[in-house]
């Protein structure tokens, strides 16, 4: 019984391994490595649209809400909760 308990684990790992395929060196294929100068014009463009895109706002202060103010807030959502119950 073991034995063959080892046989079907010995083909399960060898068919994951056989599965892997052959190693490659991080390309795939039919893919050639880029230029210097394509890698220097790619960088260029990807500059160059950030460059142009407009800036964004500064994000808006957090204010400090007031004890009214979080009161109010609270009863709200509590009552807005016992509404989604129904």
């Amino acid at each position: 019984m073991t034995r063959v308990a080892f046989a079907v684990l010995l083909a399960l790992a060898a068919g994951s391994v056989l599965a892997q395929g052959r190693k490659h060196d991080g390309r795939h294929d039919g893919q050639r490595q880029m230029s210097q100068e394509e890698r220097q014009r790619m960088r260029d463009d990807v500059r160059d649209a950030y460059r142009d895109r407009p800036e964004r706002p500064p994000p808006k202060a957090r204010q400090q809400m007031s004890p009214e103010q979080r009161d109010k807030l609270r009863r709200d959502i509590q009552d807005a909760n016992k509404g989604m119950r129904r």
